[in-house]
């Protein structure tokens, strides 16, 4: 009877090592996974930018994003997940690159303000990414309001650009880079208490955040550089 709890704690102790180390798997296999699609994003932007692509369209860019994130969610435990990710970054990288020469070519500083908005993005992100993992806490209560105004955003995004309005489009922009921030902090708390196991899924949500956190950015420096 003496040794019950003894062998309950010891139990537990294994149980929330176990749990640690995979959390720290997941966590390694996110970063690792996201370097190489954010370096593949990087390439195809670059390729797109060097011959001149076109942006594919505002209905094509939402069709190909969502279709590829409802892929890599039915196939998040199969080795295919890894290609779908690819797949996913590399578009999201070829129609970045029309953008970025655009504001290149038509804003006086250009080329600052790209590599401005890409040192903040790294920055925000290396900051709260440090942030979760040190601290290790679990930012749940941060969900809801998250999705409620990502899905705000979303939709006034949409309006901004069907109907011009420009007033709008920076205040979404706000927006955006604030709910990309959030979920910045909010994925990686959860890697690492977790609550999540898939590090495909952690991956995909990790580069979309840094993905509207960096045009969020472009459009307000490049506003503020029109002005």
């Amino acid at each position: 009877m003496d040794r019950n709890p003894i062998i309950i704690e010891s139990t537990a102790t294994r149980l929330g090592t176990r749990a640690e180390t995979d959390s720290q798997r997941v966590l390694k296999n996110t970063y690792l996974l996201l370097s190489a699609s954010l370096l593949f994003s990087a390439a195809t932007a670059g390729a797109s930018m060097t011959y001149g692509w076109p942006y594919p369209g505002i209905l094509v860019t939402l069709v190909m994003f969502y279709g590829l994130l409802f892929a890599i969610e039915k196939m998040r435990n199969s080795a295919w997940s890894v290609a779908l990710v690819f797949a996913l970054t590399g578009f999201m990288g070829l129609t970045l690159g029309p953008i970025l020469s655009m504001y290149i070519r038509v804003l006086p500083h250009g080329s600052s303000i790209v590599m401005t908005s890409l040192g903040i993005t790294g920055a925000t992100f290396l900051s709260l990414s440090a942030y979760a993992v040190f601290s290790k806490k679990r930012f749940e209560f941060m969900a809801s309001f998250l999705f409620v105004g990502s899905m705000i955003a979303f939709l006034l995004g949409l309006v901004a650009i069907f109907f011009h309005m420009e007033a709008l489009s920076l205040a979404v922009s706000g927006m955006f880079a604030l709910v990309s921030s959030g979920m910045i902090l909010w994925q990686t708390g959860e890697i690492v208490n977790g609550g999540e196991r898939n590090y495909v899924l952690a991956t995909v949500s990790l580069y979309v955040s840094i993905y509207n956190l960096f045009l969020s950015l472009l459009r307000i420096l490049g506003a503020s550089d029109r002005r």
